[in-house]
C-alpha cells in the first residue's frame, strides 16, 4: 500500500473490533459453536447483511439468532415458514377499523431488528418472495404505501439440509440477498455435554445480558463502512469472482452482488480487526461463506461429489494473491 492511500484512509475502527469482540464472547456463554462461525454471524451484522443457517435441527440456530439479538439489546422476531403461511403474515395486512371508517396498516413479524425465519423453503414462493423486499431495500409495500423498516435489520434463515419433502427450493435470486451461509454443526463431546447440563438446569440464554446496543452497533457498522480498500484487493475480488464463471465445475458463477458481499464482509472483518484498511487475508476469510451458497454446480461436478466450497476453495488457490 503506497503511502498517499495510507495517508488517505480512514480514522483506525477499534470501536468496531470492541463491539465484535464483546458480543463474540457474549455469545460464547449461551452458543457452542466455534469463535470463528460466531465472529462470521457478528460481521454478517456489521456488513448490512442477512444470514442463512443450512444445519441440522437442534444444534442451536435459533439460540443464535436470539443470543445475536440480546447481546446487541435489539427487538426480536420468529416466523415458522408452513406451507399455508400468507404473505401477509410476513410482512402486515391492513385491517378496516370500525371506529374510524379507516384502514390500519398492522406491522408483521419483519417490524424487528432480528428476524428469525425458520425453515424458509417449507413456505410457498409466495410468501418466501414477500421477504425480498424487506432484505434488500429495508422496507415493505401493502397497497401501495410504504414502510421502512428499523435499522438495524437482520435476518437469519434456517434449512434443513436433509428433509427436502414439502419443501420450496430458494430460487437463485433470493439466494444471492443472503450475504453468508454457515453452519453451526455438532459441538465436541465435552462441549455437549456441558450443553446438556446447561440446558436443564440453568439455560445460559436466561442469563444472557446486552453488552453493546443499537448505538453502538450503528457506529460499528459506519466503521465498517469506512474501511479503506486498495484498488489492488478490488481487483482481486473480482478475479475470484470471475474465476467462478470460467469453472468448468460450474453452470452458474457468482454475480456482482456476490462481489460487493465479500467486500463488505472483507471490510466488516477488517474493522473487526480494528484495522481501516482491507488485506488479502480478509477476503480469503470470507469467501467461503459468501460465496458458496451463491454457485450452481455442474450436472458432472454435483454427480461427482464436489460442493460449491470446493469450487470457492479452487478459485482461493488459483487466483494470484496481490503483494
Amino acid at each position: 500500500m503506497t503511502d498517499t492511500a495510507r495517508a488517505d484512509r480512514p480514522v483506525a475502527s477499534r470501536p468496531a473490533a470492541d463491539v465484535v469482540d464483546r458480543v463474540v464472547e457474549n455469545l460464547e456463554l449461551a452458543v457452542r459453536a466455534s469463535r470463528e462461525t460466531l465472529e462470521l454471524c457478528v460481521l454478517c451484522v456489521l456488513a448490512e447483511g442477512h444470514l442463512i443457517i443450512e444445519d441440522f435441527p437442534g444444534v442451536g440456530k435459533t439460540m443464535l439468532a436470539k443470543s445475536v439479538a440480546r447481546s446487541l439489546d435489539l427487538s426480536f422476531s420468529r416466523l415458522q415458514f408452513t406451507p399455508d403461511l400468507l404473505p401477509t403474515d410476513v410482512t402486515g395486512v391492513n385491517v378496516f377499523n370500525q371506529r374510524t371508517s379507516e384502514f390500519e396498516f398492522r406491522p408483521g413479524p419483519v417490524f424487528a431488528n432480528v428476524l428469525l425465519v425458520d425453515e424458509i423453503n417449507r413456505a410457498s414462493p409466495k410468501t418466501q418472495s414477500a421477504l425480498l423486499e424487506a432484505m434488500q431495500e429495508a422496507q415493505v409495500t401493502i397497497d401501495g404505501a410504504t414502510y421502512p423498516l428499523e435499522q438495524p435489520f437482520f435476518v437469519v434463515a434456517t434449512q434443513n439440509p436433509i428433509e427436502y419433502e414439502g419443501t420450496y427450493p430458494l430460487p437463485e435470486a433470493q439466494l444471492d440477498r443472503f450475504t453468508a451461509r454457515l453452519s453451526l454443526g455438532y459441538p465436541p463431546f465435552g462441549e455437549e455435554a456441558r450443553m446438556l447440563a446447561e440446558q436443564t438446569t440453568a439455560p445460559p440464554l436466561d442469563r444472557l445480558r446486552p453488552v453493546a446496543d443499537g448505538a453502538d452497533l450503528l457506529g460499528a457498522i459506519e466503521a465498517a463502512r469506512a474501511v479503506y480498500v486498495e484498488e489492488t484487493v478490488g481487483e482481486y475480488v473480482v478475479a475470484l469472482i470471475r474465476h467462478t464463471r470460467d469453472s468448468a465445475l460450474l453452470a452458474l458463477g457468482a454475480s456482482p452482488r456476490a462481489g460487493i458481499a465479500v467486500l463488505r464482509m472483507a471490510k466488516a472483518r477488517a474493522a473487526a480487526q480494528g484495522r481501516d484498511y482491507v488485506v488479502p487475508e480478509d477476503v480469503q476469510a470470507v469467501a467461503g461463506p459468501v460465496l458458496s451458497h451463491r454457485v450452481i454446480l455442474a450436472p458432472e461436478a454435483r454427480a461427482s461429489g464436489t460442493r460449491g466450497e470446493d469450487t470457492v476453495t479452487r478459485a482461493l488457490a488459483e487466483v494470484p494473491i496481490p503483494k
